[in-house]
């Protein structure tokens, strides 16, 4: 089963719905996406619009036994995994947020770091990282800096409108981390 059809008014009164985070204490990677798209907001479901590759990534990275579906997203704490996002505001697209929105996500994330202490914390979109952390020369992969008791990784972002990465280049960046976090 895919993500429901939603008509332009279901997607548009998403916007004002926040997105529950799929988080525990404990989990070896928290990936955080930069904010809900509208149909995210609308189901429910992290990375739910059709297009997004954030969950076949994992699943060629090694990260998940099988390819899940937006709709599944509770499953990944069974693989030590979870999900929240920069800024919790729903958007069509995420270049919609203000800088100031990321800065204040900054700070909610890292809050949400010390609070459940996954060993990462990886940023889906590396243009938000750098905003959100007031880092604009950041490049993708381990940051220098931990977010809290956290390592802190920079993926790409999988949304279907960055075109600057494939299915296998995004699946290989996300193997990376998966390797990284093997190796603790």
């Amino acid at each position: 089963m895919t993500a429901p059809r939603l008509d332009r008014a279901a997607l548009e009164a998403a916007r004002t719905k926040l997105l529950p985070d799929v988080v525990a204490p404990g989990l070896t990677i928290l990936f955080s996406g930069i904010n809900p798209g509208l149909m995210s907001a609308a189901t429910g479901w992290h990375f739910a619009r059709p297009g997004n590759r954030f969950w076949p990534a994992l699943h060629q990275s090694g990260l998940t036994p099988r390819l899940l579906l937006p709709r599944e997203q509770s499953e990944l704490l069974t693989y030590g995994l979870g999900i929240t996002n920069v800024a919790p505001r729903a958007t069509a697209r995420a270049d919609e947020l203000a800088a100031e929105e990321l800065r204040a996500g900054g700070v909610r994330l890292a809050a949400l770091a010390s609070r459940y202490a996954p060993r990462f914390v990886a940023i889906v979109g590396i243009t938000a990282y750098r905003t959100a952390f007031e880092r604009p020369k950041a490049v993708f992969g381990e940051q220098p800096e931990p977010l809290g008791p956290s390592r802190l990784w920079v993926l790409p972002n999988p949304s279907g409108l960055n075109a600057h990465f494939t299915a296998s280049t995004l699946a290989a960046a996300f193997a990376e981390l998966r390797r990284a976090a093997q190796g603790d």
